[in-house]
């Protein structure tokens, strides 16, 4: 997704909420049609299954009450689909709320006994735009099941999905939390790659900067700025949103859960770290584009000064013998004792300009030995 795109969905997002009443959810515009993924599973067994309605997979889901589900809906493009939700799995319309509006800060709340409805950025960097495309992510939590809900079909979980088919790790052996705790992770370790990838294009800018400084460089160094400071703002609560978690009762995250999510704290606090630097990098660049125009600037005033300079005295000594006054008076022939006999010499011409080359030989070479030529 493009920048612009990007204002644009904001800036429908905030015009659609003004006005509305606490809890109102309602259909955006442009939205996917919906789709039904469920992965129901223990230690001994695995169903994984797309649903063409949302009653299918409910009944799939209440036929297995002794497995656990991972239920993935994808697209919001459904009135009463949304509705049904709410009903079905006792969710609050101010969390639908924050579900729909799409662009919720990353943060988590306790609800209904120890449930938790948690919303995390899913961030891609688009190397064609060079901008970041976030999507948001929203959990619900219950005994058996764990309720995904995400705006777009694409995502970062597949990884998971794959530890999930193949038995790998102990995903299926754990309860619920834990598979929560395996998509928060999934959807952090991406940060990573997009960091690297932020930092690969910092460091091809700065190249392009000190070859070719120009406004266009300048343009894209104030967009990669722009794009960090979203990043902050997804990072940071990101922190904040595991440390809220990790001061939970031992009730809703048990205590040997909560070293697995200390784990994802430090990398909350690493990439804080990582988008600090590269804010730092990004500003950097403002510097160096500013200091490379200056002494490009300087080499072109330093250009014309020794071109300046060579003709200043040619200028002098043209300008002095271009006054042509008379040797001699034209009435009387008398010749005038402060006139110019040099012009009236049959070899005066040759003579100056050979005076003159001798002054320009003599100037380069001055500038020679002063270094100003080391630099072209």
């Amino acid at each position: 997704m493009s920048k612009r795109k990007h204002r644009r969905k904001t800036n429908k997002i905030l015009d659609r909420k003004a006005g509305l009443k606490p809890g109102s959810v309602t259909v955006p515009t442009q939205s996917y049609p919906p789709r039904f993924f469920l992965m129901s599973f223990n230690e001994e067994y695995l169903d994984e299954l797309e649903f063409k309605s949302y009653e299918e997979l409910l009944r799939q889901v209440k036929a297995k009450p002794e497995a656990r589900h991972w239920i993935d809906i994808r697209g919001y493009g459904d009135q009463n689909l949304l509705e049904q939700l709410q009903q079905d799995f006792g969710l609050h319309a101010l969390q639908m709320e924050d579900v729909i509006n799409d662009y919720q800060r990353p943060k988590v709340e306790e609800f209904d006994k120890n449930r938790l409805f948690i919303i995390s950025r899913m961030l891609r960097w688009s190397p064609e735009f060079k901008s970041l495309d976030d999507v948001q992510l929203s959990l619900f939590t219950g005994p058996n099941y764990v309720l995904s809900l995400q705006s777009d079909y694409g995502d970062c979980l597949d990884p998971l999905r794959e530890r999930i088919r193949v038995g790998k790790g102990i995903i299926r052996h754990r309860p619920t939390m834990y598979m929560a705790y395996a998509i928060l992770d999934v959807v952090l370790d991406y940060y990573f790659p997009v960091m690297a990838d932020i930092g690969e294009y910092i460091e091809d800018l700065e190249q392009q900067v000190i070859r070719t400084p120009s406004r266009d460089n300048l343009s894209l160094i104030l967009d990669l700025k722009s794009e960090l400071v979203r990043l902050r703002r997804i990072t940071w609560p990101e922190r904040d949103k595991m440390t809220e978690i990790l001061r939970m009762d031992d009730q809703v995250i048990p205590e040997s859960m909560k070293a697995y999510f200390r784990d994802a704290y430090d990398h909350s606090v690493q990439l804080i770290d990582l988008v600090e630097s590269h804010k730092e990098l990004a500003s950097s660049l403002v510097e160096l584009h500013m200091s490379t125009v200056s002494n490009r600037m300087n080499e072109i005033m330093k250009v014309l000064t020794i071109i300046s300079s060579i003709f200043i005295p040619l200028s002098f000594i043209v300008g002095l013998y271009g006054m042509n006054f008379a040797h001699e008076n034209p009435d009387t022939g008398k010749v005038h004792p402060f006139s110019m006999p040099e012009l009236y010499q049959p070899y005066s011409y040759p003579i100056l300009l050979a005076l003159m080359l001798v002054l320009i030989l003599l100037q380069l070479y001055f500038f020679y030995r002063k270094g100003w030529f080391r630099s072209f």
